[in-house]
């Protein structure tokens, strides 16, 4: 049985002529599916990989899919790190995200992932993925996604953060970069996102007038291949936009595109951010750089829009930043989109 098969109800009601047809995973399925409506996307599905135990990524990225699905027609599916025991949504559980076989049938794939310890089985769809030359996007703690402390005989160990042989684990080699430390100061420092140099005609920078966030910026070395940064982070001295930039901190990229050839030989398309804080999505602009981002990793930059629809499908409310502060009890079907009504 094809895991991600949603059951649909129709009812009709010719006395008000409405339709109604709703469309959602099953209860028990731990991952959440929006089917796109009409737009560019239609036909693409979107892989949306998430689980860390910080930033709120069980939060934005449903979010984020909503705003692909139904302002730009992709399908979006958006997996979990899931408690064993319970079912529901726990990013603390660092080695269980079920449904990874949906990247069999991704045209991209969308990380927010942060020091996971995979099962092999799991594992294996990732670094398939990878290796396939689809293009891949990574946000935030996506630079230090796997950390391999228990199982270092895994195969899959060398993909872990801090691995030296492949230096810089999956972070550096396929995004870019790994962890390296906060150059902002966390929580006391946020960022202003400015384009780079050279790079105002980006097709991903199209339409993005302004880039705000309570993320501090990420200190990075050398960034790897023929990564070029798209968004310099500038740090600013507190919290809030109106803040003056740390006259003693140069900016450094916080955004950048590359590519990265794996182990097949065949080379992928990659866009990686390392804003990503959960309230970083309350900013305009940065929803239009993810937004834009998608397209130009699919291949499709001719058809961004001059501004790209990024208004919220519903509210968008996260949970703050921090260890053990998300929302307690929430499976994926809580995630899902209420029917919707239409006249025929």
């Amino acid at each position: 049985m094809n895991m991600l098969k949603h059951a649909t109800m129709l009812v009709i009601l010719p006395a008000a002529g409405l339709i109604c047809m709703a469309t959602k995973p099953a209860g028990a399925d731990p991952w959440v599916v929006y089917e796109g409506r009409k737009g560019p996307g239609a036909g693409k599905h979107i892989v949306f990989v998430t689980g860390d135990e910080e930033y709120r990524g069980e939060d934005s990225m449903p979010m984020m899919a909503k705003i692909l699905a139904r302002r730009h027609g992709f399908k979006c599916t958006v997996l979990f790190a899931i408690n064993k025991e319970t079912g529901e949504i726990d990013p603390q559980t660092v080695d269980n995200i079920p449904g990874l076989e949906a990247l069999e049938t991704a045209d991209l794939m969308i990380m927010f992932l942060r020091f996971r310890e995979l099962p092999d089985e799991q594992m294996k769809y990732i670094i398939d993925y990878t290796n396939s030359g689809k293009p891949i996007m990574g946000l935030r703690t996506s630079t230090h996604p796997f950390n391999y402390r228990k199982r270092k005989d895994s195969p899959y160990a060398k993909y872990s953060f801090n691995n030296r042989e492949f230096s810089g684990g999956y972070g550096r080699q396929v995004l870019g970069e790994t962890w390296i430390n906060h150059y902002g100061a966390h929580q006391r420092e946020s960022t202003r996102g400015v384009v780079a140099e050279g790079m105002k005609n980006h097709p991903i920078v199209k339409g993005i007038d302004d880039i705000w966030g309570e993320s501090d910026v990420y200190g990075i070395t050398k960034l790897t291949g023929d990564s070029k940064p798209l968004i310099m982070g500038v740090v600013l001295e507190g919290m809030s936009p109106t803040d003056k930039p740390n006259a003693k901190k140069e900016p450094v990229p916080v955004a950048w595109t590359k590519t990265y050839k794996g182990e097949k030989g065949k080379t992928a398309r990659v866009f990686t951010t390392t804003m990503g804080h959960s309230f970083d999505f309350n900013s305009e602009g940065f929803r239009r750089l993810i937004v834009n981002a998608a397209y130009w990793c699919l291949g499709m930059e001719d058809q961004i829009p001059d501004k790209s629809n990024v208004d919220f499908v519903g509210k968008y409310n996260p949970n703050r930043i921090g260890f053990g502060k998300h929302q307690k009890g929430l499976k994926p079907s809580d995630h899902a989109l209420p029917a919707r009504r239409g006249r025929r």
